[in-house]
């Protein structure tokens, strides 16, 4: 009895290349009707439009447009024990050692903008009463980082060219939360420089007993 062995088919050379040719055009159409209208937008023989393949790139390019740009922090620098408060020989007023009051500020709530220039700096502040208590909450609309040194100044009868304050928390954010109590009388409030090269808008919110304090 004859056994058949089973080999597999080997192609000829011409075969193979007519193989390869093939797999090229295919690959070659793949690439221009579907390739890409999806991924690049180009659609040279408009098969991208005719099936809608062309809209899954225009979905994906206004999508990634629409997504926010992440705020660049400007460049700081370290901030250090020196940078707190008053020069050394800027002596406490005694006003600081006055007594609290027996009735606080009224209770209330207020949300302010602040539009600080770019490469400029300005202050924000309250009136508060000793012992006084304040929640208060900031941030950048676009994410920018500021320097932010929040402190007070001591309420004074007769105040010098220069006065006396305290820092609280000086900071590179954009963004603080937090509640205050006033160790004195006297302005409570922040200090916002932009080392940006665009002005940047600062949304304080105030919750507490405070006054406004108008220049």
């Amino acid at each position: 009895m004859e056994t058949t062995k089973n080999t597999p088919a080997v192609m000829d050379r011409k075969q193979l290349i007519k193989a390869s040719i093939l797999a090229f055009v295919i690959g070659g159409l793949v690439l221009v009707t579907t390739v890409l209208p999806a991924e690049y937008g180009m659609d040279p023989l408009g098969t991208g439009k005719l099936f809608g393949i062309s809209n899954i790139y225009v979905q994906d390019h206004e999508i990634a447009s629409a997504m926010p740009m992440p705020a660049v922090a400007a460049m700081t620098e370290k901030i250090t024990i020196d940078d707190l408060g008053s020069p050394a020989e800027i002596v406490k007023p005694i006003e600081a050692n006055s007594p609290a009051p027996e009735t606080q500020f009224a209770l209330q709530s207020n949300t302010f903008e602040i539009v600080v220039p770019a490469r400029k700096g300005i202050e924000y502040k309250v009136n508060m009463l000793k012992y006084g208590s304040t929640k208060y909450e900031w941030s950048t609309v676009d994410n920018s980082i500021l320097y932010t040194d929040f402190h007070g100044e001591v309420k004074e009868a007769n105040p010098p060219a220069e006065v006396f304050y305290e820092s609280y928390t000086i900071v590179n954010t954009n963004n603080m939360a937090g509640t205050f109590t006033a160790p004195f009388e006297g302005k409570q409030g922040w200090y916002f420089k932009n080392d940006n090269n665009h002005d940047v808008t600062v949304v304080l919110k105030l919750i507490g007993q405070y006054e406004v304090f108008m220049p």
